[in-house]
Parts: C-alpha cells; structure tokens; sequence
C-alpha cells in the first residue's frame, strides 16, 4: 500500500527537539519571558519555520520582542552547545531507515530545518544515504501547517500522497501531513497527543520503529 515514508527531523529524526525547548525558554527567561508564556509558544510554533513562527510568537509574547532578533540569540546559544556535545539520533532511527531501505520503500525528509543544519546532521550519523530526497522549509512558499513540504516530498519521490506515511511529532507537522493527503504518523516526542492532533493523525506511537506495522 504504502511506497514512501517522509520523516520530519527535528524531534523524529534527531534528538533536538529538547534543545529548542531548552534554549527557547533560557532565551526568554534573558527577556523577562515567563517559562509559562513559552511553553506556549513552543507548542505552537514547534515544527514550523521562522516566517511562520514570528506572528504566532509575538501574539503571544508582545512586549515589542522581534521574533527574528530572539531566534538569532536562541539559535547561538543553542549551537554553542551542539559545537561542543554535538547532537544525538532518537532511538531505533537506524533500524527503522535500514528496514525501509531493504523494503524497497523510498525515504524522504521534509523539514523546516535549514540545509546546511539538516544535511549536517545526516552525514554526521552516516544516515545521510538512507535519503532519497530532502525537501527543506526553502524550498517551499508556505510551511508547516501549511501543507506545501509533503506535496513536495511527494512529488520529487515520484509518489502520490496517499502512498506516503507522513512521520511528525508536532501539532504543526500532524496539521502539515494531513492537509497533504499523506498518512499522517506521530511519533510522540516532547508534545503530547491532544485535541488538536488526535483526530488527525492515524497512529500514534512512542517509539519510531512501530512504523514496521504499516509497512
């Protein structure tokens, strides 16, 4: 049934969703942002890039904060910490992209993440060949949850969107997948399954190697 499975990175892929929590809420604590005000705004702008993220941040943060002068410093922070730890793979991420591959299933990556970040990543975990196209929030007009990335994905993977299984673990990306017509799959990370991803998604799991059941 299903020819292609698209990933998301961030939080699916790699272990990086906690440092944007992270740093998200030291940055804003710099600021005189409350860690309430941002869980608020990770929750709704994880997932997303940056264009779409700066009205969703400063409806809920106000004060005059530019969201894009904010990300430059949070950003910094956080890469300071990557150049010296690096960043970690979620567990079973090999396995799951090994078994795709001898499957004869095509992989994708659709994420918002920047190239140079993303593709980074992948070399550095020698995951980078698993890939048969990475698809990038630059490649796009609108991001997540806007639905562009996997049709996308989909087109350059040579597949239609109802033979694709969308892996995500953000609201935005769940919204993103299902408004593609891909199958959309959350693969629960920092945001826990809620109203707004419940109806939409068709599987939710803990961990990513429980896509094996799909394929």
């Amino acid at each position: 049934m299903f020819k292609a499975v698209v990933f998301d990175m961030d939080g699916v892929i790699t272990d990086t969703e906690k440092l944007y929590r992270r740093y998200q809420l030291e940055e804003g604590r710099s600021r005189g942002i409350t860690d309430e005000e941002m869980e608020k705004v990770c929750l709704a702008i994880a997932g997303g890039n940056k264009y779409a993220n700066k009205p969703k941040f400063e409806a809920i943060v106000g004060r005059g904060i530019d969201y894009f002068e904010y990300r430059e410093k949070m950003m910094a922070r956080m890469d300071n910490h990557i150049k010296e730890h690096g960043v970690e793979l979620k567990p079973g991420v090999k396995e799951i992209l090994q078994y795709l591959k001898d499957k004869g299933i095509k992989i994708g990556l659709a994420t918002s993440t920047i190239r140079e970040r993303a593709t980074g990543y992948l070399i550095d975990h020698d995951i980078y060949k698993y890939f048969d196209k990475l698809i990038f929030g630059d490649m796009v007009e609108h991001g997540k949850p806007a639905p562009d990335i996997f049709l996308k994905a989909c087109e350059e993977l040579g597949v239609a969107p109802e033979e694709a299984i969308a892996v995500e673990d953000s609201i935005n990306g769940i919204k993103s997948s299902y408004a593609a017509g891909t199958y959309p799959v959350m693969v629960v990370d920092l945001i826990e399954p809620n109203d707004d991803i419940i109806p939409l998604a068709k599987k939710i799991y803990r961990v990513i190697t429980d896509i094996k059941e799909l394929v």
